[in-house]
């Protein structure tokens, strides 16, 4: 994630969909949405980049403004490392927001605020109690001191386990580090006022033991960006490979060995552009879970990619008025294993997806995943959905 965040300016044509805490926002400042039609045919409304900063996009996931973020492209290649750090901010910001959702849970119910609540049955602390964030920050401005010193008292324990730990590199033990920090770095301000509210309070130490043990649960979890970045990229490239095949089928009609002709430089950038001129793309979208409202979904994210052709709506408003009922549902296992004979990549798909199946299970983030095609058609929809 280092290496995400220290790259200033990311270079991807997205879409950003805006909730409505996001658009009251933008609107109130003078700010024109744009009004989009989406791969899945929805009418939203956001903005458009092309030059963005990751912490910009990360900024806004945390404050609940995206709903998703939308990108089309007819080749992936050239962008893979930023697609992959895309993913990863997005993955990671919701794992801060979830971090941030558990450690309030955990908090209120220590033992130290239970007898608070009890002794100021008027003020009681819990999961109803709200605090404008102005009165937060006038409120904590005079205790910067002490959060200083409560971060130091939390990573203190973890960053000792994991400079003894034997098992790490110096790389990953820098990384672990690194990534502690970024966690609390983003915990709310209403977390920080009930842990300085009691910090000085009889039982505080079960307060720093739920941070703690919270902090190394998303930290493990934190572990799964990675492989879901390369799995996405996976997909992209896979959509993109079997459009520039069937492109080319077309332009080098009677050529037996056509894998081996795409895989030429010269000869893909001509059909990359043939494709780029027909409107050929690939589309990946990244559905967040919801706002605070959303209960039990805050911590859900659904990756959807669509392979379509200029048709594409026409033949999706058709499916959906039920007039084509002939699709097939599989899992993304299956969909590998029935690509034809010969395709590249299948082996190193179901390699990632191996992968990224046993990461989620081993810190427990669930994990599912779906294919829909479209037999009338070309088209295939690809859902990954992950909840942290």
């Amino acid at each position: 994630m280092a290496a995400t965040e220290n790259k200033f300016i990311l270079n991807l044509p997205l879409k950003i969909i805006f909730t409505e805490s996001g658009s009251s926002y933008f609107i109130s400042r003078k700010k024109r949405l744009l009004r989009f039609r989406l791969a899945d045919n929805a009418d939203e409304y956001g903005i458009s980049v092309n030059k963005f900063s990751p912490r910009s996009i990360q900024d806004m996931i945390l404050l609940d403004y995206i709903s998703k973020i939308e990108i089309s492209m007819t080749e992936f290649v050239s962008s893979r490392q930023e697609v992959m750090d895309l993913s990863k901010v997005i993955v990671y910001s919701i794992l801060y927001k979830q971090f941030d959702r558990k450690i309030y849970e955990a908090i209120i119910h220590c033992s130290c605020v239970r007898k608070y609540n009890r002794a100021n049955p008027a003020h009681i602390i819990d999961e109803k109690t709200s605090i404008s964030g102005k009165q937060l920050q006038l409120t904590l401005s005079s205790q910067n001191d002490i959060i200083e010193k409560l971060r130091k008292a939390i990573l203190a324990p973890i960053w000792k386990s994991v400079m003894e730990n034997k098992e790490f590199s110096i790389e990953e033990k820098n990384i672990y580090l690194l990534m502690t920090e970024k966690f609390l770095n983003r915990l709310g301000l209403m977390n920080w006022y009930i842990i300085t509210l009691f910090h000085k309070t009889e039982g505080f130490d079960e307060m720093l033991q739920a941070v703690r043990a919270l902090l190394k649960e998303y930290m493990e979890k934190s572990k799964v960006a990675e492989y879901i970045s390369v799995m996405v990229m996976e997909l992209a490239l896979n959509s993109e490979n079997s459009n520039v095949r069937k492109e080319a089928r077309k332009m080098y009609q009677g050529i037996d060995k056509i894998d081996a002709l795409i895989f030429d430089a010269d000869i893909r950038e001509k059909i990359i552009k043939e494709l780029q001129r027909k409107g050929e793309l690939v589309f990946l979208t990244w559905k967040l879970g919801g706002g605070a409202s959303s209960i039990g979904r805050q911590g859900r994210l659904q990756v959807t990619l669509y392979n379509k052709d200029d048709e594409f709506q026409e033949i999706k408003e058709t499916i959906e008025a039920g007039k084509t009922a002939d699709t097939r549902k599989k899992s993304l296992v299956d969909f590998y294993r029935e690509q034809p004979e010969g395709q590249e990549g299948i082996d190193l798909g179901l390699y990632y997806l191996s992968y990224l199946d046993d990461a989620c299970k081993k810190v427990g983030v669930k994990f599912e995943s779906l294919v829909n095609q479209f037999s009338t058609s070309d088209l295939t929809v690809i859902n990954l959905v992950f909840n942290f």
